[in-house]
């Protein structure tokens, strides 16, 4: 069985994007002469290829349909609504297999196709009756889950202690006293994608040292899930790289698939488990799974719910960022992502649902007004809605160390049996995390040789390699209440040609200013940390002018920095030896005294 693969089938410059209008366009690939539908609304664009699923004719602009999003088919009149992706005539038929639209950041678009589309469906299993006490989930924290099935266990996302974004993260429930010791039992180990959140360094550090052969499973993502396993020195061996969409058999009874997301293909993944024909889906954080076609009818489906998991917009400030705006926007994009998750398990029809992977805590005391202001779902609410949209799925709560017996759920969704809560004195919420050891192990870096020479700071952003850019950033270093250091740095960065100019220029161009708490910033730097430490961990302070979102700017240092850090040895080596003198006054940019 071969890989899924994506493929680009057609690609629109900014100009021909600009120039679809609202309702059907049909375009053509110069290259291939293939044809393609493409749907506008006020939603969005939605995509497929024109050709009938019933066999294989051409659509052509259907004349009955005012409203401008059916087509007809030439061969035998059947019509497709192209804003559903439903066939109407006849109704209930077929739905058509969409294109992943991609936007791309010059205004242009890519039509991606998935093949196979439903890889999941490649030797089906008639499903066995399961015996109780067979399948057993159990939810430790967060996104980690253990799944016992037969004879194996198998766990996902294990992120047992330590924070996660650097120090912006904590875990908000208290996992089982011996969640470390099933970590270190389980026979195999999935990790969906590179956040931290996911891929906790200090929890694997543990394993590592108990038992680093543990087969830890991940996908073929164009940045690897373990791209910075050397810098973090934790020992680990049977790191198994896997390609997306095909099963891999770990026994006659279970087998996995893993596929990409259709936003996030680069970073981002979910999984399928199947033991003896039941199927468990677990989209993770992903924003599109595969594209946005998943299997219907699993036994058990999982999903993150929460939202907040960004720093938009509660690190923003000036413009139209006051509270009162970030409360409402907050609002109003939970309500949204409430909605489409409690839409999507309607669509799916799982049999038991459950909210998960959205159970952390901004803690830290200098982080409480983020706390304050990120407002998330509650996944008590989610699963009333759910309830009330499709009545057939039973949902599922969880509280650390609770069982759900997927056997005894699906003999009996009534049943009080088949879910086992944790012992009546557990300890559910954390209400201690071990601040001073991760945050003083960040702030190690203020002080390293590097930030004594002040050329670090170009040595660092080539390294990076984003330029040809019209944008100039203001970084400057903070205390933890985001109040400048004296001694920290304070500079420009123009990337448009990669300078570090005193000013800033008089050409017309974006700007933006992002104040960074100096441990986490350093730390970064030092390290050749993802930005996400900064973004999605609050750690920055940011204001633009004009208010404008630059995609290319933030995906680069989120996502594409070198897959290898700055080699800061070799830095040391090219600078002069720095004076006594200097050294106590290292790190001092005036800007403030030009403007």
């Amino acid at each position: 069985m071969e890989a899924q693969t994506s493929k680009v089938v057609l690609s629109l410059n900014a100009k021909e994007v600009d120039s679809l209008k609202d309702g059907v366009s049909f375009k053509k690939n110069p290259e291939d002469g293939r044809c393609y539908i493409i749907y506008k609304s006020s939603g969005g664009f939605k995509a497929c290829k024109n050709q009938c699923k019933h066999q294989g004719g051409l659509f052509i602009k259907d004349i009955e349909d005012l409203d401008g999003r059916t087509v007809k088919c030439t061969k035998h009149n059947w019509k497709l609504n192209v804003s559903s992706m439903k066939y109407v005539n006849p109704p209930d038929s077929f739905l058509q297999d969409e294109l992943e639209v991609e936007m791309l950041d010059d205004g242009g678009m890519q039509l991606v196709e998935l093949s196979p589309i439903d890889p999941w469906l490649t030797d089906p299993r008639e499903p066995l009756e399961l015996q109780e006490g067979e399948v057993k989930i159990t939810y430790l924290t967060h996104a980690c889950m253990q799944l016992q099935l037969g004879q194996k266990h198998f766990l996902f996302d294990p992120w047992l202690k330590g924070p996660a974004f650097a120090r912006g993260w904590w875990l908000l429930h208290e996992p089982p006293a011996d969640c470390l010791d099933r970590l270190c039992a389980a026979d195999l180990i999935y990790i969906s994608h590179l956040h931290s959140d996911h891929l906790s360094y200090p929890t694997l550090k543990v394993l590592s040292e108990r038992r680093p052969d543990v087969p830890i499973y991940v996908g073929d993502t164009s940045r690897p899930v373990f791209w910075n396993l050397e810098q973090s020195k934790v020992k680990l061996t049977n790191i198994r790289v896997t390609p997306f969409g095909v099963w891999q058999n770990v026994d006659n009874n279970l087998r996995f698939m893993i596929l990409m997301d259709g936003v996030h293909p680069e970073m981002d993944t979910c999984i399928i488990v199947d033991y003896k024909g039941h199927m468990i889906l677990n989209t993770v954080d992903c924003t599109r799974p595969n594209g946005g076609r998943l299997p219907e009818k699993v036994d058990l489906m999982m999903s993150d719910f929460a939202g907040g998991a960004s720093g938009f917009p509660m690190t923003f400030h000036g413009g139209k960022y006051s509270d009162s705006w970030k409360a409402e926007f907050i609002k109003n994009e939970r309500k949204k992502l409430l909605n489409y998750k409690a839409t999507l398990v309607k669509s799916l029809q799982p049999r038991i649902y459950c909210p998960f992977a959205g159970y952390f805590v901004e803690a830290h005391p200098s982080d409480k007004y983020i706390k304050d202001t990120n407002i998330k779902n509650s996944a008590e609410n989610l699963n009333a809605l759910i309830n009330q949209l499709s009545p057939d799925t039973k949902t599922w709560t969880p509280k650390p160390g609770a069982v759900l017996d997927l056997g005894l759920a699906l003999k009996d969704p009534t049943s009080s049996e088949a879910i086992t809560d944790p012992p009546a004195n557990a300890k559910i919420y954390k209400d201690s995390w071990e601040f001073d050891l991760y945050v003083d192990e960040l702030n190690s870096a203020i002080s390293s040789e590097i930030f004594k020479h002040e050329s670090w700071i170009q040595f660092y952003y080539s390294w990076a390699g984003f330029q040809n850019y019209n944008l100039v950033v203001r970084m400057i270093e903070t205390d933890d209440s985001f109040k400048p250091m004296s001694n920290g740095y304070d500079y420009l960065v123009d990337f448009l040609d990669l300078s570090f100019p005193s000013t800033r220029p008089d050409r017309e161009h974006f700007y933006i200013e992002v104040k960074n708490r100096i441990g986490v910033m350093r730390y970064v730097v030092l390290h050749g940390g993802l930005w996400d430490d900064l973004y999605i961990g609050f750690q920055n302070r940011i204001s633009r002018d004009p208010d404008t979102y630059h995609h290319k700017f933030w995906n680069h240092f989120q996502t594409q920095l070198p897959l290898h850090g700055p080699d800061w040895d070799q830095f040391l080596l090219q600078v002069p030896p720095i004076q006594e003198t200097d050294a106590l006054n290292y790190g001092l940019l005036n800007y403030c005294s030009i403007l």
